[in-house]
């Protein structure tokens, strides 16, 4: 089921990718779609955490908006995808938030941001089985996400979905 979701996913996007060509004489250089999404889902963190949610939904929503451009002009790279699964969840969206989660596993099955924000969306989901298995991959990556995984899992941390 998930390689023939992967397979219909690949499809689509090259589909949708338009080409460019090169045409600039500028040497600016300009920031990517994705690294604009970077910055403001760092910003709407902070905001999070001052408990201004609607100032950081607002800047999830911009970021996903940047990271659906950038998953269409470079497909299947598994940093959007955890970002676009990140800013989908935050925005309460759990079903394609954990779809774009299993997309870039399917890339990268090792990735930690992925591995960490998936297991934090079981967690909110209340499938605490497939959290641990998550966790379970993070175990020997010697890394701050399997200690912000664990803390959720056993409840110590509160996960703000």
């Amino acid at each position: 089921m998930i390689k023939k979701t992967f397979y219909l996913l690949l499809f689509l996007v090259l589909l949708s990718t338009n080409s460019y060509s090169a045409g600039s004489d500028s040497t600016t250089k300009v920031k990517s779609e994705y690294s604009k999404a970077v910055t403001l889902i760092k910003a709407a963190k902070k905001y999070e955490k001052k408990g201004k949610i609607e100032k950081a939904n607002k800047r999830y929503e911009k970021a996903q908006a940047l990271l659906i451009k950038s998953n269409k002009k470079k497909p299947l790279q598994a940093d959007t995808l955890n970002y676009l699964g990140f800013t989908t969840r935050k925005l309460g969206d759990f079903e394609n938030g954990e779809k774009y989660y299993l997309l870039g596993l399917e890339i990268n099955p090792n990735h930690v941001g992925i591995n960490e924000y998936l297991g934090e969306l079981y967690v909110v989901t209340n499938r605490l089985d497939l959290a641990k298995e998550r966790l379970k991959v993070l175990e020997s990556c010697n890394c701050e996400e399997y200690n912000e995984l664990k803390e959720i899992i056993e409840g110590t941390k509160k996960s703000k979905y």
